[in-house]
Formats: structure tokens, sequence, C-alpha cells
């Protein structure tokens, strides 16, 4: 006979089942479905402080269902908090989460798994996790924050980063500033603009790992409760069933939640996530398949920040059900749910959207796609921009370069009010290895909105961006500065050319004197990596890979 955990049922296990009683698990509990609680739960990040609670409700469901859950938790950065320094430890974050819930899973012998998570890392990290681990799984978020409603104005984080930028140029006073950082973040919950917590948690509905409804309805909304106590069971009967992670997760869901993520406008994070879960699945997803996908399918809703709209919107308009039903006929229609039935089963029964906020499909925001991957000679292996959150008149840009080679230095740039009109700023040495980390340049970004530089001012960078970005922000360049990518080789007054029309990243020089730069021996910054980040420069593979390390 052979237990749930892989093992003979022998007297050796009399160690294991010795200890769960010392936890509280009687005789009869451990001959029950295994069910591990993966909970990112803490209390200085407001996307994760609702999972507490809902651990409960799941955990409810397990046991009525015939399981027993066993609870353990994850780190949970918060990209927001983690600014300037604190940016290094984000990303790499994803792959320990990752790696710490494969190893426990694996070391304790769960049998299936319900995975609570909610923001920008801990999302992909659990994903990464489910791939490798193939085990039954169901995701489930905390849930949107409440929008504020301030000065006749419905705001979100993303309002208050942009704010940065018009308090930086004295267009608020102190008080007011204040009181908008105060009041902006209005509950707990993921931010609730399209930034890559809500366009992760979209994703998981749309490609059948999580219950719709889940990312964008409001945290403290009641029927979050029933939801979780409703995972709970249906774990269990997953396990009972045999439903391993691949049977609902593969190429065609796969490719169903990146319409759905380019339907909605979402992150180019995203676009790096999804490329290393490809890679660990094995399937054949590069930067260029990856954008004949997602340009396959129209844009047809757009959030904060690149609207007025924010997530309970898109909530109260249909959500992800009812924007797939617009694009059904671009979906496969018979991929699995892990709540059951098959994608179509649902479609059928969803009503059709609001279409103030969901357009139809005969008026897209864009006919094919959010993204945009550019080439050139300064990105030989691509870049990466959100065509659909920059102004129409900067779709295509031409202007002189201004060279940093930190984030830090573009930010004491703008603050200091230098920045001239019609320039590209290009930030290096924020790559996987440069940074290291691949810092998120979120807040730069904003700042030329609040300044009201993104009707003319660029930005190019081999570091990332938010997915509450919005203006002529191109991100991901490929191969990285500190890899000696022709980024490293860019002069100050270089002329950048920008054509997102024609997916074109170009620096004018001619290959003859690009050449002959990329031939001089390069003054690498003192960009230092200190502990775990040592090897993580060491191993980390480049952004057009999806940046794994572990």
């Amino acid at each position: 006979m052979t237990s749930h955990r892989g093992r003979p049922e022998d007297i050796t296990e009399a160690y294991y089942r010795g200890l769960m009683h010392a936890v509280g698990y009687r005789q009869k509990d451990l001959d029950k479905p295994q069910i591990a609680v993966v909970n990112s739960w803490t209390d200085v990040n407001p996307g994760h402080l609702p999972l507490k609670d809902l651990a409960q409700r799941v955990k409810e469901g397990i046991w009525s269902a015939g399981g027993a859950p066993g609870e353990f938790n994850v780190p949970a950065p918060c990209d927001g908090m983690a600014q300037g320094p604190g940016q290094h430890y984000i990303l790499p974050q994803r792959d320990l989460i990752a790696a710490s819930i494969e190893a426990m899973v694996r070391a304790h012998g769960f049998d299936g798994l319900v995975m609570l998570g909610s923001c920008d890392k801990i999302i992909p990290g659990m994903l990464m996790a489910a791939i490798r681990l193939n085990l039954p799984t169901i995701f489930l978020t905390a849930g949107a924050m409440l929008p504020c409603r301030l000065d006749g104005r419905t705001v979100v984080t993303s309002d208050l980063k942009e704010a940065i930028g018009k308090a930086g140029r004295q267009d608020i006073d102190m008080p007011t500033f204040l009181n908008w950082q105060e009041r902006y973040c209005a509950s707990s919950g993921t931010c609730s603009m399209m930034g890559t917590a809500n366009t992760m948690g979209c994703f998981l509905e749309a490609s059948g790992l999580a219950p719709f409804g889940s990312s964008t309805m409001l945290t403290f909304d009641a029927a979050k409760q029933r939801q979780s106590r409703d995972v709970g069971e249906q774990i269990v009967t997953l396990v009972r069933e045999g439903f391993c992670f691949d049977r609902i997760f593969n190429q065609k869901s796969l490719e169903n939640g990146i319409k759905l993520i380019s339907a909605v406008g979402g992150s180019t994070n995203a676009v790096l996530h999804l490329l290393a879960g490809s890679h660990l699945m094995n399937l054949d997803m590069d930067l260029q398949v990856f954008d004949k996908i997602q340009s396959s399918v129209p844009v047809l809703a757009r959030f904060k920040p690149s609207s007025i709209h924010n997530i309970n919107d898109f909530h109260q308009a249909g959500g992800v059900p009812g924007l797939q039903k617009v694009i059904a006929d671009y979906l496969d229609l018979d991929t699995p749910l892990c709540m059951g039935g098959t994608l179509g089963d649902v479609l059928d029964g969803t009503l059709p959207p609001d279409e103030t906020i969901i357009q139809p499909l005969s008026n897209p925001i864009s006919p094919n796609g959010c993204f945009s991957v550019l080439y050139g000679n300064l990105a030989p292996k691509g870049a990466l921009v959100k065509k659909t959150g920059v102004e129409p008149g900067m779709l295509y840009h031409k202007g002189p370069a201004v060279v940093f080679d930190s984030e830090e230095d573009v930010r004491e740039f703008l603050l200091a009010k230098q920045v001239q009109p019609g320039s590209v700023l290009v930030v290096r040495y924020e790559g996987p290895k440069g940074g290291p980390g691949m810092r998120e340049l979120s807040i730069p970004a904003a700042m030329l909105v609040g300044m009201g530089l993104h009707t003319s001012v660029a930005m190019v960078t081999d570091g990332r961006f938010s997915g509450a970005t919005r203006g002529p922000c191109v991100g991901h360049v490929a191969p990285e500065a500190w890899e000696k990518g022709p980024l490293a080789y860019v002069k100050n007054g270089d002329v950048i050319e920008i054509d997102i029309h024609n997916n074109r990243l170009q620096v004018l020089l001619s290959d003859q004197e690009l050449a002959q730069r990329q031939q001089q021996l390069l003054n690498l910054p003192d960009h230092p990596a200190p502990g775990m980040l040592t090897a993580y420069r060491k191993m980390v593979t480049g952004a057009e890979e999806g940046a794994l390390w572990l």
C-alpha cells in the first residue's frame, strides 16, 4: 500500500504522523487528501492583508469536503513599497517564492494546493511553482482595493504616483499632497488599476486557474468569503479526480490568458513572467511568438492610469468573463476551468458586458493588441512598450539622448527640472544583471506624466516599468547594457528613434560607428550585488527569456 505522500505505509511513517498529531491532526485526518494552503499573507502589504481571513474560509471548505488543510507562508514583497534600493530585491523574489513553494510541497508531500496571493511577483512565483509541481492547484487573490472619492474625482494608487511629479513641479502645495498620500489607498486589496497585480489576477481567471470575479471584486465583498469556501471544497474534488495542473494550464489556456491581457490593456511585466513560465513548460515561446498571440486580438478596455476607469468598474461591467465573451471567437472555448466545466460553458451563461467600459469588437481601442515589441540596433533581442498607454503623438518620436547609469540619477534630474522637451531619457545598467534585479522605473515614468512631459519626452531602459506606467516608456531592452548590449554605447546627444508603428528602436548611428564604439572597453558603473544578488547576477537570464535564475 502506498500513502498519499508517495511512500509505503509502514512503521517508518510513525515519525511523520507523530509530528502531525502534535499540531492537532487526528489519525483519520492523515488519511484524507492533504491540501497545502500556500498563503502570502502579511500585515505590511495591503494587497495581502485580507488573505489571513480568506485562508480560514478556504480551510473550512477543505475540511467540509473531506480534505485536511495545512497552511504555510511565503514572502509577499510590494513593488510600490520597495522603491529605490529595495527594488533590487523584488524581481529576484519571484524565483525565490517559486523555489520555496516547490521545496516545501515536495518535502511535506502535499496532494494539492490552494495558492493565496495577490501582487506583482507573488502570483508569477506561485504560477512557476505550480508548473513545476504539476499537482491539482487553484489560485485565489485578495480582491481589489476600494477606489478613493476625493474632491469630486475617483482616484487610485497610480494617481498618487503621478502626483509626485505635480508636487515636484509645485503645482500642488504640500498639505494637499500629504492629504492625497493618506487617502488615495482607501482600503486593503490590490491597487485598483491595471498594474501587474491585477493583470496577473485577470490572467489567472482567463486561463482557468482562478474562479471568475476573484481578482476584480472588492476585497470586502461578501461574495469573496463564499468564493473562498468554494475554492476549498473544489480543490479536494480536483485531488480525488487526479486533475493535475497541466490538464488546466497548457498551451491553449496560456494563449487564452495572453489574449485577455492584451484585450484589457495589461502590464508589460506580464510578458516577462509568462515568458519565464513558458520556459518551465518547455513551450516554444519567445517575444516574437508572444507578440503574434497578443496582437491577434483587439484592445477593448483600458483602466487606470490609461483611462478614468478602475478595476471595480471593470468588475461591475462584466469583468474577465464579460470581456472574454466579446472576444470568444479568438479563444479556445474547450479549455477546462479549475472550478469545473469549460470556458465555453461559462461564457454561454455570461451576460453581454457594459459597452461603456468594455467596448464592442466594432469599436476597438486598438485593432492589434496593447503591446509592441520593438527591434533595431538598440534592441537586437527586443524591447517592449505598452502602446495603448502612449499618446498618439508619441507613437513616433525622435530626439537627443540624455544618458543615465541608474534610476537614482534620472530621478534627481527630473526633480531638478532639467529635462528638455523632445529628449529621450536613456536609463541603462538597470537590467537583470546590471541593476542587479531589473528594477521598475515606475516613479520616474509617473513623474514625467505628473510634470506634463509625457507628450514630448520618451524614456528607454533595460529595466522594467510598472503596469501602471503610461507614456512613451520603452523597457526590457535586450541585450542589457551590463552584457555589452548597444545601450551601453549610447552617448549624450545621440539621436534615438522610437517608431512604435513599425516596431523599431534605433540609435541613428552608422553601423561602422556603432561597431567602433562596441570595440571600446566598457567602464561598468558601481552597481554592487551584495548577498543573494551575487548569485542572482551570475545566474539570471536576459529579459527576452523571462529573467529566470532558479
